[in-house]
């Protein structure tokens, strides 16, 4: 089976493949574990259109209270569409070789710990012997239309901004890990707080550009440990007018990245091409990355 054959479903099967397990992963945070996982379905409901918003926060309006008290913050997330900019990806997976160039950009630009890498290559093997091939399948936060991650954030530390980039206020961030297993995608980390301060002297000296300020050596309450980390198209770099690090460094031009709000503008073609696709579209979440089969 050629990469041209390949479903949207087959493509599914290799994402569901490396996200965690809701149980297991919400074991280990000391919030509630039942709630979250429900809270995550739900929220679900509420962007593929089953569920309505304000039904969600009815229902889980006393439990939130009960479990996060003071830090709760319960807004009706406004998914109504921007003017502007939109910015997304187009990914072509013909292009890619799987070398991790993107996968090593990303690290070294976002100085992220052992353990997080805001882009992976998932890879998988088709076809039958002698007639086989290999798929890699990049993956950065989809960066949804309407996110389940925004839905499921009881403290509104995920949001979504204007241009179209979901991204985090880690100084809001409780660390509850309801978006990690509320995320189709499986694009989102915690941070424990590992270092390669053993291997890299000076590692913690300097801090991610994503988080705004110098906040100086990497310790808790300083910078994102204990909170949840994401891609976020390196913000940094758009508001210098840059391309995010994977975009840059891609030794196969396999990506592209612009407005998906212009029509003239290359992704915005891209997107339209019969080529394209999005993973896991049945859900409804709407994500601006987009692939070329």
């Amino acid at each position: 089976m050629l990469l041209k054959d390949m479903l949207e479903k087959d493509f599914n099967k290799i994402v569901d493949e490396r996200l965690t397990d809701p149980q297991q992963e919400l074991n280990n945070s000391p919030y509630n574990t039942k709630l979250g996982v429900n809270m995550a379905d739900d929220a679900r409901k509420v962007v593929n259109g089953t569920l309505d918003i304000k039904d969600f926060h009815n229902k889980y309006h006393a439990s939130l209270v009960a479990e996060f008290g003071q830090h709760i913050t319960q807004e009706e997330y406004n998914d109504k569409k921007k003017s502007g900019v939109k910015w997304g990806m187009v990914i072509d997976l013909r292009k890619c070789i799987g070398c991790d160039s993107c996968t090593v950009a990303c690290k070294a630009e976002n100085r992220t710990p052992p353990g997080i890498s805001y882009n992976v290559v998932l890879e998988k093997e088709i076809g039958e012997f002698p007639h086989l091939a290999k798929v890699n399948l990049p993956m950065p936060c989809m960066h949804c239309d309407n996110p389940p991650c925004v839905q499921v954030c009881p403290v509104r530390a995920t949001f979504k901004l204007d241009n179209g980039i979901v991204t985090i206020d880690n100084d809001r961030c409780i660390g509850c890990r309801y978006c990690i297993v509320a995320c189709p995608y499986g694009a989102r980390s915690y941070d424990f707080g590992e270092s390669y301060e053993e291997e890299m002297l000076g590692f913690n000296d300097v801090t991610s550009p994503e988080y705004g300020i110098e906040r100086g050596e990497r310790k808790p309450k300083k910078t994102p440990i204990g909170t949840v980390r994401k891609c976020n198209f390196c913000l940094h770099r758009l508001e210098r007018g840059e391309e995010p690090a994977c975009v840059e460094t891609c030794i196969g031009d396999a990506r592209f990245f612009g407005n998906l709000n212009d029509p003239n503008s290359t992704v915005s073609k891209l997107a339209n091409s019969p080529r394209a696709f999005r993973l896991k579209s049945e859900l409804g979440a709407g994500p601006n990355v987009i692939y070329l089969k």
